[in-house]
C-alpha cells in the first residue's frame, strides 16, 4: 500500500473529470446530451483497452459472468451520465459539481433498500444533514413563481442534475453487486461499451453534425473519461478505499476555479453553504465507516488463535 500515490493518483482523476464535465460544458448548447454519452463512452474504450493491454489483463477485462448485472449497471450509469450532461446546459458547473454529491448519499439509502445493508443512526442523520445541504442548493432553482423564463430553466436543469445523482446512486448499487463475482477491469470495460451502444438509442432524438472544434473537444474528453477512470481504479489499488474517497470532494474546489475562470461563474452563499453541509455528510459518512472497519479488523485479530 502507498497511501500519498493513492490521494495522488485520486486528486489526478477527480481534476480529470471536472475538466472533462467543463469540456462538455463548453458544447452543451448545440450538441444533444445522448450525443455526449457517445463521443464520453466510445473514444474512452481505446484507452481503458490499451490500458488492460499493458496490465495484462484484457482477458479478465472482456470476462463477463454476470451480463445482465452489467446491462443494468450500465442502463443506470448511462442514465446518469445523460442527465448529468444535460443538467450542465442549464447551471454553473459548481452548482452541477454540487448537487452530484447526493449520489453517495443516496447510496446509503438504497444499498439499505435493495442489499440489506444495516444502517445506524448515525449514517442515517449523516445523509439527512446531506440531503438538507442539497436541497438548500436547489432552493433557488425551485423558486420559479416569478414566471421567469431564466427560472424555469434553471429549474428543469437543477432536476435533470438530481436525475442524474439518483441514477448515479443506483449504479453504484449494481457495481457493489457485482464485484462480487466481477474483475474491476471487466466492470469498468463493459460499462463504457454498454453505454455506448446504449446512448445510439438516442439517435432518432435529434444528433447533430458538430463543428470541428466541437468535435475535438467531445473527442479530448471522451479520452480524459478513460483516463480519469484509470486514474481512479489505480488510487484504489495503491490505498484503502477509506483514505482516498474524502478527496472526491476536492472536485468543488476545482469546479469552483474552473467556473470563475473559464465560464465567469460567481458562486453564491447558498450554493457555497449547502455544498459544505453535503461535504461535512460525506466525510462524516467515510470516517465512521472507516472507524467500523477498523473496529471490526480488531475483532477478528482477536478472535485468531495465537501460535
Amino acid at each position: 500500500m502507498r497511501p500519498l500515490r493513492g490521494i495522488g493518483l485520486k486528486l489526478a482523476s477527480v481534476l480529470v473529470f471536472i475538466v472533462m464535465a467543463a469540456m462538455i460544458k463548453t458544447t452543451a448548447a448545440h450538441v444533444p446530451a445522448g450525443q455526449t454519452v457517445f463521443f464520453r463512452s466510445a473514444f474512452a474504450i481505446p484507452v481503458i483497452v490499451v490500458w488492460l493491454a499493458m496490465r495484462r489483463e484484457l482477458a479478465t477485462g472482456f470476462k463477463a459472468k454476470n451480463p445482465i448485472g452489467h446491462v443494468w449497471r450500465g442502463l443506470m450509469g448511462t442514465l446518469a451520465m445523460g442527465l448529468g450532461f444535460a443538467g450542465l446546459g442549464y447551471l454553473p458547473l459548481p452548482e452541477v459539481t454540487a448537487i452530484g454529491y447526493a449520489a453517495p448519499l443516496l447510496v446509503v439509502v438504497f444499498a439499505a433498500m435493495f442489499l440489506g445493508e444495516e444502517v445506524r443512526l448515525f449514517r442515517l442523520a449523516s445523509v439527512a444533514l446531506g440531503l438538507t445541504g442539497v436541497l438548500i442548493v436547489l432552493s433557488p432553482r425551485l423558486t420559479v413563481l416569478t414566471g421567469a423564463a431564466a427560472g424555469h430553466r434553471e429549474a428543469f436543469g437543477a432536476m435533470l442534475v438530481l436525475g442524474g445523482a439518483l441514477f448515479a446512486a443506483l449504479a453504484q448499487v449494481f457495481v457493489r453487486k457485482l464485484v462480487n463475482t466481477e474483475n474491476t477491469s471487466a466492470i469498468v470495460f463493459w460499462f463504457s461499451l454498454t453505454a455506448t451502444l446504449l446512448s445510439l438509442v438516442t439517435v432518432p432524438f435529434g444528433w447533430v453534425i458538430p463543428t470541428a472544434r466541437e468535435a475535438m473537444i467531445l473527442i479530448g474528453a471522451g479520452l480524459l473519461g478513460g483516463v480519469g477512470q484509470i486514474l481512479l481504479t489505480s488510487s484504489y489499488r495503491e490505498a484503502d478505499a477509506s483514505l482516498v474517497a474524502p478527496f472526491d470532494y476536492a472536485s468543488m474546489l476545482f469546479a469552483l476555479l474552473i467556473g470563475y475562470f473559464v465560464f465567469a461563474e460567481v458562486p453564491t452563499w447558498t450554493m457555497l453553504g449547502g455544498a459544505a453541509l453535503v461535504i461535512a455528510a460525506g466525510i462524516l459518512i467515510i470516517w465512521r465507516e472507516r472507524r467500523l472497519g477498523l473496529e471490526r479488523a480488531k475483532g477478528r485479530k482477536a478472535m485468531t488463535p495465537q501460535g
